[in-house]
């Protein structure tokens, strides 16, 4: 999956803080590869690069929902320190927390407007007698 910035070192900076690593064999200047998970990657990259490998317009992601990325977390509290870590790293929560049943979500933007989803899926509820 590739999403776009308009600042390459902060997106890493960004997804550095919020604890995932960067496989440098991908990234450069206007590239960064963030390993989501172990065969999961993330590239944003610079929107001129990004357009280059599209006819179609490049929305702006302030503007325009493009994608909805969720990465699980292994518990509540992982997702409220995951969340809490790229507020300080300069994102946005663009409302409150969400309940689904067992399924526990906060979304996350980062500082071009991508949207990303932090979610831990708890047990499910016993079906009542």
């Amino acid at each position: 999956m590739s999403i776009t910035t308009t600042d390459v070192p902060r997106a890493r900076a960004f997804y550095e803080a919020l604890g995932f690593e960067v496989d440098p064999r991908f990234s450069d200047e206007t590239a960064v590869c963030v390993v989501l998970e172990e065969h999961v990657f993330l590239m944003v990259l610079a929107r001129e690069v990004f357009a280059s490998m599209t006819d179609k317009p490049v929305a702006d992601p302030r503007t325009h929902a493009l994608v909805g990325l969720n990465v699980t977390r292994s518990s509540r509290e992982e997702v409220d320190e995951t969340v809490a870590r790229g507020l300080a790293a300069g994102g946005t929560e663009p409302g409150p927390a969400q309940e689904h049943g067992s399924m526990y979500v906060r979304d996350l933007e980062d500082p071009d407007g991508n949207n990303l989803g932090f979610l831990f899926m708890g047990e499910p509820e016993e079906a009542s007698a």
